[in-house]
This record gives C-alpha cells, sequence and structure tokens, in this order.
C-alpha cells in the first residue's frame, strides 16, 4: 500500500514539473466520453479540463450518449472543425479501429481511454496511444479484500458449511474490463484457498440503477441467507446492491445494528459515494481507479503528440510502455485508507 501511494505521489510531483514546462496554447482537443452521465468518466473528463487549463490547452468534451453512430459522427466534426488533436472514451472498443483509420487519415494524434482497443489498432498508426488501468488488478483487489474478510469474520459463513456463496454483478458484456475484473476476482478468492460458489451472475453494464434491480433480483430468487458476498464490477453498480440490501435491514452501516447484518460488498472506482458507503461501514472496500491521473495523462499525451514533439515517458511524467500505452496503477481502498482518497 505504502508502495502504491508513493509511485502515485512521485508519478503526481513528475507530473506537476512537466505541466509547468509545457506550452500548448495553439493546442484544440476534441473529446468524446461514451456518456457523460458515467461517475468515473465524469471524473476523467473534469480532469482533463483542468489538465488542459494547466497547460493552456483547449477542449471541448462532447457526450456520446452511449451511441456509436453517434461518436462517429461526432469524432467528423471534430476534424472537420480542425482540431489538433482527438482523445476518445469509445462506446465500442471494437470501433476503435475505424475512429484511429479517420484520426490518420486526417493526421491527428488520438488517444483511447480507459476502452482499450486492439493492440494492431494502436499500431496501426504512430500516434495513437492508450491511457488507462489493468484491469485484472481491481479484479484481484476486490477478491483479495471478500477473501480476508471471510477468513477474520467466521459469522460471514452465515450458513456454516465452509464455503463462500458469492454474487457476481458484470459491467458491460463484452467490455474488457467487465470481463477481466470478473475473471481475476474469482482467481483471487480461490488463490485464497476458498471454497467458493458462484450463486447468481449478471450484467448491469455500470449503471447503479440495473445493480439495484439486478441484486432485487437475486434476493428474490436466492433469499437474503443464500448470499455471503458480492463483487461488483464498479463502484455504481456496487452501490445499488448495497441499496437493495439496505431494503432488507442489511449494510444499514456502523452505527449500532447487528454486525451479522452485513454482506461485504466490493466496487471498482473509488467514487465520492462509495468513500461515503465505506466509511458508514455500508460497504466493504473498492480499488482506486485513478481517474486524475488517467484524464491528466490523456491531455498531456494530445499536447505533446499535437505540437509535434516526442511522446515519451520523460514529457508526459508518466511510464510509457511499447510507446503506446501509460498504465495507471490501482490502489486498494478500505476503512483503514479511504479519507486519503476524499
Amino acid at each position: 500500500m505504502k508502495k502504491s501511494l508513493l509511485a502515485i505521489a512521485a508519478t503526481a510531483a513528475l507530473s506537476m514539473a512537466v505541466a509547468t514546462s509545457a506550452q500548448a496554447s495553439d493546442v484544440l482537443i476534441g473529446s468524446c466520453i461514451y456518456k457523460f452521465d458515467d461517475t468515473f468518466m465524469t471524473g476523467v473528463r473534469n480532469n482533463m479540463e483542468q489538465a488542459a487549463t494547466t497547460l493552456g490547452a483547449e477542449i471541448e468534451l462532447v457526450d456520446s450518449q452511449n451511441r456509436q453512430p453517434m461518436q462517429n459522427d461526432q469524432v467528423d466534426t471534430f476534424i472537420t472543425k480542425g482540431v489538433n488533436a482527438l482523445i476518445i472514451n469509445p462506446v465500442d472498443r471494437s470501433a476503435a479501429g475505424p475512429l484511429a483509420d479517420k484520426a490518420k487519415a486526417a493526421d491527428l494524434p488520438i488517444i483511447f481511454v480507459n476502452r482499450e482497443p486492439d493492440r494492431k489498432i494502436l499500431d496501426s498508426w504512430e500516434k495513437a496511444y492508450y491511457v488507462g488501468a489493468k484491469a485484472e488488478e481491481s479484479g484481484t483487489i476486490g477478491g483479495q479484500l471478500i477473501a480476508e474478510y471471510f477468513k477474520a469474520h467466521p459469522e460471514a459463513d452465515k450458513n456454516g458449511d465452509g464455503k463462500l456463496q458469492y454474487i457476481l454483478i458484470k459491467g458491460e458484456q463484452g467490455h474488457q474490463d467487465a470481463t477481466l475484473r470478473s475473471e481475476y476476482c474469482v482467481k483471487a478468492m480461490k488463490d485464497a484457498g476458498l471454497d467458493i460458489v458462484e450463486v447468481g451472475s449478471d450484467n448491469a453494464n455500470w449503471d447503479k440503477v440495473q445493480g439495484h434491480d439486478k441484486m432485487k433480483n437475486f434476493i428474490t430468487s436466492l433469499g437474503i441467507d443464500g448470499i455471503e458476498a458480492v463483487l461488483a464490477n464498479n463502484d455504481d453498480m456496487a452501490l445499488g446492491a448495497v441499496e437493495a440490501l439496505k431494503s432488507e435491514g442489511y449494510n444499514l452501516g456502523t452505527d449500532g445494528k447487528d454486525p451479522s447484518k452485513f454482506i461485504p460488498v466490493v466496487g471498482v472506482d473509488a467514487t465520492a459515494p462509495a468513500l461515503q458507503a465505506i466509511s458508514k461501514g455500508q460497504m466493504l472496500g473498492t480499488s482506486l481507479n485513478d481517474a486524475k491521473n488517467q484524464g491528466t495523462a490523456a491531455v498531456r499525451i494530445a499536447v505533446k503528440a499535437a505540437n509535434g514533439e516526442e511522446v515519451t515517458s520523460e514529457s508526459i511524467g508518466y511510464t510509457l510502455t511499447d510507446g503506446k500505452y501509460v498504465w495507471i496503477p490501482y490502489v486498494r481502498v478500505t476503512q483503514e485508507n479511504y479519507k486519503d482518497f476524499m
């Protein structure tokens, strides 16, 4: 944990040094976000705006409303308008290829954020990059948090069978983060030596309301006593699950309620509402998906590339892997350290 925090602090310090030396007064960045009402991507775009202001660049952000055809048109509009770089959070990662082709034809740098294209797409254009986090890290953290809790709290085994009955609430079907987070949280629980049983799994598309509704369905079909843990691919869905549990008298917080009325729920992102839920004892934990550094790194690359400067680890203040990737590490967040991220 300390190593991760030190790494983030060092990155931030180096980033500030790069920012103060960069000049980008003539750079206009066009950015498409898959949908504005996604909690995590709201953090990313807010930090892109802040980074652009710091660098003296201009950025225009548009809402693709979770519609790929709309995003395709928005990219065309940006190109026609004469932007100097594109930052794209694709609606559909499989559509990244045509977007990269558009950027290449217009000789524009394109930085994909949060939804990773296939490597061959990045290799098809020398000015194509990706900024994100390795989803397997967040999945591993979630699985480890559940395993640690289950081992430390015998009462978590509600039916006393020595097995962990868990629910998995997944993000968007086909999204690489949903796939990897789901795979690695299960792997982490198994690696910890738990005997686990998946009693329910469904996609809730990163959405809190859908997370709530899916959890209510599981409670109805399985009974509350048939559920011993919930792992969600993001915080919004985890918070939806918590709301469903609260309606059953569970996860009401650290206000003198029966501790046996708590089912551990983990998410991903460390959004402000999730941190509040962790602080109240309504949610077990999450992992920081660093919106600040993802947004900042994307803008740094866009500005450097738009100015015709070399994009390197030294020039952007973030480690650039294979000349294409900036990976921002996840950090585990629990009641012990949530205040560090508020």
